[in-house]
């Protein structure tokens, strides 16, 4: 589908020149099966900086780094509240709070969940990351093989997202394949309705947690206060609902794009495990080149960027990820280089007042990652004969990996 926007026969906005016009949806980007990454990469290089697609309700995409921070920073241009593609509302026109609000509104609310993932707390989570991780990894180390998505991505990071939510970790077979719909579902229909189960679970839980705090992340937000007054259920609700949305697909995905590069890069391995001081520039150098979040912009009134005429209810979306595969700038981008020089200066997370909460957590556990699984299964490979399996969407991920070791 992938293409100029010769013959598309979608209406164009008069506003949108037609050399700017692309024929490209995102949920089915050519080539993302084999490599998400790289099928991104080729939108990049092969398209304008900034053009539009009359796909998923048509919108703009921006595809470097400079028009990719100018998106995630000038809030007074390009607003979060608007960021899926096509466009849709939570079920029961439940707001996304605070992503879809923009500063200073947003403040307050971010406040009530920030605490939780400041280096402090994210400091007295690390042990039971490191156990969930060995207990993980030391279950399934004798059979010399998993798929590594089902048997540890998943795991490890909502296991422990679900113990700061004092959730059953036992539901969370249940609640990732409405994160996944809600991420990667194309259908505007499926993805409200996977809000609203969400939200269904978490109802009884939220009402507790107010009228009995404990020391949980949802009593924590639920008997907060916003200015002045105590925060209401609804909106309690709200915050509670997008967390989980989080919670339970971005490391998740992330883990899956690591594993599956040292998978198949033996020598990057063999650096880790001779050089464990490598570790922390190893984890920003695999994020910076594995970006997952391709989340959109409001533009709120009559503006340029890039020298593009943009128009007021215009979407932009945002794939962060092209921020770290811009050769403008890094060098060589396609190449992880685990001496690269820091700051290594991606967007993965977002950028300015809405930079991601959890940016801090989701770094400790990859990093417990590497440092526990390299000593245990240092010669990994994908099982002959099979691949891993890819999915795009509003966040890339892996949906299989089948590795196997030595036994």
């Amino acid at each position: 589908m992938d293409g100029d926007g010769a013959g598309i026969g979608l209406a164009i906005p008069d506003h949108v020149p037609p050399e700017r016009v692309r024929d490209i949806d995102f949920y089915r980007l050519a080539g993302a099966g084999l490599d998400v990454h790289l099928a991104w990469r080729r939108v990049q290089q092969d398209n304008p900086d900034l053009f539009w697609t009359p796909r998923n309700g048509g919108h703009w995409i921006a595809t470097r780094a400079e028009d990719i921070e100018i998106l995630q920073s000038d809030h007074e241009r390009f607003s979060m509240a608007a960021l899926s593609l096509p466009r849709v509302d939570m079920a029961g026109g439940m707001q996304a709070i605070p992503i879809s609000l923009d500063p200073p509104k947003h403040w307050p609310y971010r406040k009530l969940m920030q605490p939780a993932f400041l280096p402090r707390a994210v400091d007295k989570l690390e042990a039971g990351v490191r156990e969930t991780a060995v207990r993980l990894i030391e279950g399934f180390l004798a059979d010399g093989q998993c798929e590594f998505v089902g048997a540890f991505a998943t795991r490890l990071p909502i296991t422990v997202f679900m113990d700061m939510m004092d959730l059953p970790a036992d539901d969370m077979d249940r609640l990732r394949p409405l994160a996944d719909i809600a991420t990667r579902s194309p259908d505007v229909a499926e993805r409200r309705k996977a809000s609203g189960a969400m939200a269904a679970y978490v109802r009884d839980y939220v009402r507790d947690r107010r009228e009995t705090p404990g020391d949980d992340l949802i009593s924590f937000i639920g008997k907060g206060e916003v200015e002045g007054r105590p925060i209401t259920f609804e909106e309690t609700m709200s915050m509670v609902v997008l967390l989980m949305f989080g919670g339970l697909d971005t490391v998740a995905s992330m883990l899956g794009f690591v594993a599956r590069f040292l998978a198949e890069h033996p020598a990057h391995r063999r650096q880790l495990i001779d050089d464990p001081g490598l570790i922390p520039n190893a984890v920003e150098e695999l994020i910076r080149r594995h970006g997952l979040v391709n989340t959109a912009r409001l533009v709120v009134e009559d503006t340029t960027l890039g020298g593009v005429r943009l128009k007021k209810g215009d979407q932009v979306q945002v794939p962060n990820g092209l921020a770290g595969l811009d050769d403008r700038r890094f060098d060589d981008p396609l190449t992880v280089d685990f001496n690269r020089e820091r700051p290594i200066k991606h967007a993965a997370f977002g950028g300015a007042p809405h930079t991601c909460p959890g940016a801090i957590l989701a770094r400790r556990e990859l990093k417990v990652f590497l440092e526990e699984w390299l000593p245990r299964i240092p010669d990994f490979a994908i099982a002959p004969g099979q691949r891993p399996e890819f999915a795009v969407g509003m966040v890339n991920t892996v949906t299989a990996l089948p590795l196997v070791w030595p036994g």
